[in-house]
């Protein structure tokens, strides 16, 4: 099994999710903004928040990564989470949520940045996947901030919770990509601490 570190950037800690963090996810992931973006739908109540955390602490019975909450450092606030899914050694996929309060701050991008050294540098990973669906502009700008390339459009290759199957924007950084990027890398790295 993997042991998910805490990974602090400048602004955040990126912790492991555990069933304490039920109320804080539950702030956000019962507004009707954030959880259809990324493929599931709102919560309704309390119940629906710990069936995720359920279903997220169970990855790692799987040998997956799990899932970080975002917690901002300077109100010690979960603000969103952040996983690498899909993992199956050589490659996976990112994925994240935020609280929209939190949006266009640049926080995802930080939060990211710091989950590609990890995955590049300890979990040795050679490929990073990135989707989302064509019509969630801010994934869009994350994306290109991160400087992912776009693959193409996985026609109706994603269910929704919500029952649609939808189109899916198909992305991907790999090693020889963020060996590429040493430079900008090695800075980001100068601003995080793992401990694992």
């Amino acid at each position: 099994m993997i042991n998910l570190p805490i990974i602090i950037t400048t602004r955040l800690m990126l912790r492991p999710l555990s069933k304490k963090d039920a109320k804080s996810i539950f702030r956000y992931a019962q507004l009707p903004n954030v959880g259809p973006s990324a493929g599931w739908n709102p919560h309704h109540t309390m119940q629906d928040t710990y069936e995720f955390i359920e279903y997220a602490l169970n990855k790692r019975k799987l040998n997956q990564p799990g899932v970080w909450v975002i917690e901002e450092k300077a109100s010690n606030e979960v603000i969103g989470t952040i996983e690498i899914h899909s993992f199956e050694g050589y490659k996976g996929e990112i994925g994240f949520v935020l609280h929209p309060d939190y949006w266009n701050k640049g926080y995802m991008t930080e939060a990211s940045e710091a989950v590609m050294v990890y995955a590049f540098e300890e979990l040795l990973m050679s490929r990073l996947a990135y989707c989302h669906f064509l019509d969630n502009y801010a994934s869009r700008r994350v994306r290109e901030k991160l400087g992912f390339k776009v693959e193409g459009i996985k026609r109706r290759g994603f269910k929704h919770a919500n029952g649609k199957v939808l189109d899916e924007i198909v992305s991907s950084f790999t090693k020889d990509d963020y060996f590429e990027e040493e430079t900008r890398f090695n800075t980001v790295k100068e601003k995080i601490t793992i401990i694992k």
